[in-house]
């Protein structure tokens, strides 16, 4: 299949529609505007239906109606534009309702900049909503990772009923980069038994809520909410791993940065440095494995994010205390360089 030069946002939006995205809603915002662009001229063409909402809140509580009517659908924002989704997140997951959210994250906190960030990483792994409750995210490196993440993505949501999300840094949501689109997947079936429009008159229409007034009844759903959970704990890691076997330090990024981290891993090696790579693919469900089983030559860590360090608390986590961990981050939308990379791990090694 040839490929094809196509800006990130763009990439994303057409092998959603491939994957069976039918439905979309969202609210613009710089730097995601190409996304919901694409959708609104490319969806009607298949059947499908666009919808500027009047607000990124009316955008993912349209997402929850069309999720529970057992439809293929997607929103996107970027970050400040994401707190407001929030709340119709955390609904969507406690109604077990399947849908893919697009993060292309950009500087903040507050209304911050456009350029790429990876701040919102609390936000998308620890729930962003209220309760007890998480999602799978995936924070890919290239626009073809991002496509072929889509897929997956739709694939997920619709096995364990639960939103899931792309955190995808600025950069890869505007970078052109030649990409293979899929137009016609082997598409899985899933038994939507439970949606409200499977009904065909044989019986009660479904109730989706996510209310539980009676304490006993909302432990018991968080529960088995949890068991889900450790399901897509136990089946869902995704990692790419570079040179652990000799190496002196490790470094630990995702998205953009890791990209950047694979360059430094060559000047190092140039330098008589042996460097390594964990670049977690699923930031929710995190590899801790990968931090944890790291072997003895491994004398430390080195955390690399576009953000003031918020990965670095689940690679600590992971790490169990077992070597030193180091942070090097940049913010506000600065991009780090190789160069500020490898001057801080030749100061953490003594070099």
């Amino acid at each position: 299949m040839a490929k094809k030069l196509m800006k990130g946002n763009e990439a994303m939006s057409a092998a959603a529609i491939n994957a069976g995205c039918r439905f979309f809603f969202g609210y613009p915002i710089t730097p995601q505007n190409e996304i919901p662009e694409y959708m609104s001229r490319e969806l009607p063409k298949v059947g499908g239906s666009f919808i500027q909402a009047e607000s990124e809140v009316s955008a993912i509580n349209m997402v929850y109606g069309a999720a529970g009517c057992g439809a293929r659908v997607m929103t996107s924002s970027s970050s400040p534009g994401m707190a407001l989704k929030q709340e119709g997140l955390s609904y969507i997951a406690g109604a077990e309702l399947p849908c893919v959210v697009i993060n292309v994250t950009r500087g903040g906190p507050g209304l911050g900049g456009i350029q790429p960030s990876q701040a919102d990483y609390f936000q998308a792994t620890r729930g962003g909503g209220n309760g007890d409750y998480y999602m799978p995210v995936y924070a890919p490196a290239t626009v073809q990772e991002a496509v072929d993440l889509i897929g997956k993505g739709f694939d997920v949501a619709d096995q364990y009923r639960t939103p899931v999300m792309l955190l995808v840094d600025g950069m890869i949501g505007q970078v052109m980069e030649p990409v293979e689109l899929n137009e016609n997947p082997e598409r899985k079936e899933f038994n939507k038994s439970w949606a409200t429009t499977t009904t065909k008159g044989e019986r009660a229409p479904n109730i989706i809520n996510s209310l539980y007034l009676k304490p006993e009844e909302l432990e018991l759903h968080c529960e088995k909410l949890f068991r889900k959970f450790d399901a897509i704990k136990e089946n869902e890691v995704m990692s790419e791993t570079i040179g652990l076997e000799d190496a002196e330090i490790v470094l630990v990024a995702y998205g953009t940065t890791a990209r950047i981290a694979k360059n430094v891993i060559k000047s190092l090696e140039k330098d008589g440095i042996k460097a390594g790579l964990i670049r977690p693919i699923t930031v929710w469900p995190f590899p801790y494995e990968d931090v944890k089983n790291l072997n003895e030559k491994v004398k430390n860590i080195l955390v690399v994010e576009m953000s003031m360090g918020q990965m670095i608390e689940d690679v600590r986590l992971g790490n169990e205390g077992r070597k030193p961990v180091y942070f090097y981050g940049r913010t506000g939308g600065m991009v780090p360089t190789p160069e500020d990379i490898i001057k801080k791990v030749k100061e953490i090694m003594g070099r």
